[in-house]
């Protein structure tokens, strides 16, 4: 926008400036810091800067501008006023920015990334700078060139590459290996060269670079190979780059070595001598040769053939199978047969010579036929095995025997020969024949296979046996086993779900179907636990908790495939394993405890009840006291908590505490609660007079003054609360000229002129007022000395102070004050005595119900308030008719600004 604004603006100026487009050109490595100096266009292009300019100079300063911000922008930072540009914090990668293949431009405006420059490993970064003011406008395009560093290592695209190479490769053999590595950086930081880590001593590698740059490499035959010494060669094959140091890459590269027909069968013997006897019957095996062939498939096929110098009689006499190389006799053996034959084999393979063996067979003439054995087979039998089921009943039948002799000259007998529980025994009423049963149960699981002999001989000794296979098949009699019947597990509480708890095992005598086993969960079992079918594996799916349940038992199967299928039970009982997962928790968030002051050390305030859910020594707990440890202590094993000094009410009337539980775990967890302590006041201060300040003081009351007027007032606090704070005011003495000329307000403490003032009431008056709160169960009290001086005026102070200093003789009135009641005041007349007297009879009656009730109630608590008694002392004055004003004026009297 500025350039067309430019355009617009000043059209010959800016031709003028177009003529004066400039170039620049840096280059900086990849990946570097965000701060690194490019370069400063203001000092490349010779341009005056700030410093170079006169200060007296009206010129503007120089401005740089980025045309636009591209996607070059965002790689660089350029300072507007001095024109030098640096790496912004978005790092250059080379190798995401220049795609070398493409030679393509990316375009961001007026900057852009470049990879078609002047060389084919370069990659440009291109800007375009606008300089200012007017009189120094121009366009500069920077270029700046990425220089590749070594920070990718070779990567090859599998980590298994396969390669064939057949036997019969000659040295010198080139093969190449279609899967090279892979390195983005440029030039010698690229791939370099490739090794094996291990050649075998017959392979190298060579690499070939086509002309692109692009280096392929090649496997080298150097040695002989030969697949039936060894068919695999496994090795690691390395790409390294030319960086510095130099970055590798690898994969695993088998060398498989191909199969040719380089083998030709071959017998072990040239020559086998075999005896047959002239009597033997059709079928008889005669023998069987075998050659072998060290190649692989189809180049190790071997047929065998007689050779053609084999005789047609010898032929037809013996069979030879060209597949097994079994001979057997094909014909019958008579007179004219020859005695000696010479059997000339070939094993013949593809593209060989034949292998040769002789086969000499020498037939020996019998004169004597052999004793017969006839098989009549009544169980299954197969080619000579018979089929037993096991648990068969005892006496199983299992064939008849008929033994006799073909020339009928001569006696036969036979025998059972072998092992087993199998009996031979002549069946009557018929001669020569013989039945073969069981005598116990077969069991499968004991043995399987037996191998029996029915053998006849004849009176000349001649014997003839016949060998009879008995095959034990399985039947489903055996349930599965578990190897133990009790499987006892644990496993940690906040286990991750489906955790493995154990695998089952169980086995099952049986063959086949009948002995695989498969596992099931009982129906006791919870749904979250999961055992598989197949493998046994136990597993749970959720995570279980010791604090919601500790243990767990229940039942699993075993059931094997037969039919009907078998089973057997175990049990399993599984220990969830305690972990510090549950901090301590307190019954109550905050607790509240009242307790009276001057309560004792160490006296119990109340118990803190905590518990932990986690078990042992996770669930230990021990308190403490976070604030106020000073005061206050916990019983870490009960709970309770004390405080290590007597509490005062009126220094403190509150404290808040806060108790930390840790349990004993590892890491140990710990909650907080907060304790509240409220002292309940005692009834253990007097009130405190703060006005009058003493009882030297005194004031001057005018004979002037009205009736009802204030005089003054006697001030007092108490510091204790409630009705233990309650202060009444109350006249026990007086002395002066007319001392019933003034009274006090019981509540307030007002004292107040009664009657007019007369000549003859000029002088000095003073009033005892005792100050009483209303604790209980005994009030306590003060006492203080009010002095009033009647006259007009004060002329002679010393007199007056002569007087105070003197002991007043003053009577201790025994009235109690009353704060309830507001007095009326009349004036009695002389006459009226009457009432009086009743009203002092019911006062001295109450009077003494008063003082017989606190005698008796002082006696219930004789021992517990002597200390007390003695506190009170030091306040109160006796009720005796005379003072002591000097012991009153030792005493100490607080005052405080209220």
């Amino acid at each position: 926008h500025l350039l067309l604004f430019l355009l617009f603006v000043g059209p010959f100026n800016c031709f003028a400036s177009y003529s004066r487009a400039t170039e620049l050109f840096y280059s900086l490595n990849e990946g570097l810091p965000a701060g690194v100096l490019i370069g400063s266009l203001a000092r490349d292009l010779r341009l005056p800067t700030a410093g170079d300019q006169h200060p007296a100079s009206l010129q503007p300063p120089l401005s740089f501008t980025l045309a636009s911000h591209g996607l070059g922008g965002q790689y660089v930072q350029l300072d507007n006023r001095s024109g030098e540009l640096h790496t912004s914090a978005v790092e250059i990668d080379r190798e995401a920015l220049c795609v070398e293949s493409s030679g393509a431009t990316i375009f961001g405006g007026s900057a852009a990334v470049s990879s078609s420059s002047p060389s084919p490993e370069s990659c440009l970064l291109l800007l375009d700078v606008l300089v200012l003011p007017q009189e120094y406008f121009r366009l500069v395009k920077v270029k700046i060139a990425i220089r590749d560093v070594n920070d990718n290592a070779p990567r090859f695209p599998v980590p298994h590459i396969r390669l064939s190479v057949p036997e019969n490769a000659p040295v010198n053999t080139r093969l190449a290996i279609e899967h090279p590595a892979l390195d983005p950086d440029m030039g010698t930081n690229g791939v370099q060269t490739y090794r094996l880590r291990d050649n075998y001593g017959v392979f190298t590698l060579d690499v070939e670079e086509n002309e692109n740059g692009e280096r392929t490499p090649y496997l080298i035959v150097m040695g002989a190979l030969d697949r039936e010494t060894q068919d695999e060669y496994v090795t690691v094959i390395v790409a390294e780059d030319g960086g510095t140091p130099p970055l590798v890459g690898s994969a695993t590269l088998t060398i498989g070595i191909s199969d040719i027909n380089d083998n030709c069968p071959q017998f072990n013997d040239s020559q086998l001598n075999i005896t047959l006897y002239g009597n033997s019957s059709l079928g008889t095996h005669v023998a069987t040769v075998h050659a072998v062939d060290m190649d692989l498939g189809s180049n190790a096929q071997i047929t065998y053939s007689y050779s053609q110098k084999v005789p047609q009689p010898s032929r037809d006499l013996f069979h030879l199978n060209e597949s097994t190389g079994a001979i057997t006799l094909s014909t019958k053996v008579d007179g004219d047969t020859p005695r000696l034959h010479r059997l000339i084999i070939l094993g013949n393979g593809p593209g060989c010579i034949p292998a040769v063996i002789t086969v000499l067979v020498t037939i020996i003439k019998v004169m004597m036929r052999p004793p017969e054995v006839v098989p009549r087979f009544i169980a299954n039998e197969v080619e000579g095995v018979v089929y037993l089921k096991e648990l068969e009943p005892i006496n199983t039948p299992i064939a008849f025997f008929t033994i006799k002799d073909p020339d009928e000259k001569y006696k036969v007998s036979c025998y059972l020969d072998g092992d087993g529980p199998f009996r031979l025994s002549p069946y009557k009423p018929y001669n020569n024949e013989y039945l073969l049963e069981t005598t116990k149960p077969l069991d499968f699981e004991t043995q399987q296979l037996y191998e029996i002999s029915v053998v006849a001989w004849n009176s000349e000794g001649f014997h003839v046996k016949k060998v009879i296979k008995v095959q034990v098949l399985d039947d489903n009699d055996n349930s599965p086993v578990f190897s133990e019947q009790l499987i006892e597990l644990s496993i940690e509480e906040n286990n991750v779900p489906n955790a493995f708890l154990t695998k089952l095992h169980a086995t099952d005598a049986d063959s086949g179907e009948r002995g695989q086993v498969s596992y099931f969960l009982g129906p006791d079992a919870p749904s979250y636990f999961a055992l598989d079918k197949t493998t046994g594996v136990l597993t749970v799916s959720t995570q279980l908790d010791r604090e919601e349940k500790e243990k767990y038992r229940y039942t699993v199967k075993a059931v094997d495939s037969g039919f009907p299928p078998r089973e057997s039970i175990a049990t399993v009982t599984i220990t969830v394993l305690d972990k510090n997962d549950n901090s301590p928790r307190f019954i109550n968030k905050d607790f509240s405890f009242f307790v009276p002051e001057n309560f004792p050390g160490f006296g119990e305030i109340g118990v803190i009840s905590v518990t932990d859910a986690d078990a042992g020594q996770n669930g230990w707990v021990a308190l403490s006291v976070l604030n106020g440890s000073d005061i206050f202590v916990i019983d870490t094993g009960k709970g309770v908590l004390r405080a290590k000094v007597s509490l005062d009410r009126e220094q403190q009337s509150s404290y808040v505490l806060w108790i930390e539980a840790v349990d004993g775990g590892d890491p140990a967890l710990s909650s907080t609660a907060k304790i509240t302590i409220l002292l309940l006041d005692i009834n253990d201060n007097p009130p405190l007079v703060l006005f009058p300040q003493s009882n030297m003081s005194y004031l001057l009351v005018l004979p002037s003054t009205l009736p009802g007027s204030p005089i003054t007032e006697v001030y007092a606090v108490d510091k204790d609360t409630g009705m233990n704070a309650v202060i009444a005011y109350s006249i026990i003495g007086r002395r002066g000229p007319r001392p019933e000329s003034f009274r006090i307000d019981p509540k307030t403490g007002n004292i107040t002129l009664e009657e007019s003032l007369m000549q003859n009431d000029y002088g000095l008056y003073r009033l005892l007022v005792k100050v009483s709160d209303h604790g209980y169960p005994e009030p306590l009290h003060s006492t203080v000395m009010v002095n009033l001086f009647v006259n007009d005026t004060v002329s002679n102070e010393s007199y007056i102070e002569s007087l105070l200093r003197k002991e007043p003789d003053i009577s201790v009135e025994e009235k109690q004050p009353q704060i309830s009641i507001e007095p009326t005041h009349k004036k009695m007349e002389s006459a009226s005595c009457m009432p009086t007297l009743v009203a002092l009879s019911i006062i001295s009656l109450g009077s003494i119900a008063l003082v017989t009730g606190m005698g008796i109630y002082i006696c219930l608590r004789k021992g517990k308030k002597h200390h007390r008694a003695d506190e009170n002392l030091e306040v109160q004055i006796p009720l005796n008719g005379r003072i002591n004003l000097h012991m009153l004026e030792k005493k100490p009297v607080e005052i405080s600004n209220i």
